[in-house]
């Protein structure tokens, strides 16, 4: 899909897939508690990356390519509105669907 005008903005939520170790995760979910929160639990740490794209429909391919190691990240990708919020979203071939 092409847009004429504003172009697009995108982004793309990458987290490390169930089962996968994320030793960030780990040290925030340790932290937590020593700073005064204890009901914290199941802690991931992972990225977001936001693209403006003429042509939206690339963006699984840029995920697939060079933005997610598919083998141990799973991504979420989600077409923004022009006041920030998302509008749509989709995930990648093996992402748990929330």
């Amino acid at each position: 899909m092409k847009y004429i005008g504003r172009v697009p903005r995108v982004r793309v939520l990458i987290r490390p897939k169930e089962g996968i170790l994320d030793p960030q995760g780990k040290a925030v979910a340790r932290a937590l508690p020593a700073l005064g929160f204890p009901a914290v639990d199941n802690v991931h740490v992972g990225r977001l990356v936001e693209l403006d794209v003429e042509d939206v429909s690339q963006v699984e391919a840029m995920c697939e390519r060079l933005l997610a190691n598919t083998l141990i990240e799973d991504y979420e990708v989600a077409l923004v509105s022009p006041d920030g919020e998302h509008q749509s979203q989709t995930a990648g071939p093996d992402a748990p669907r929330r």
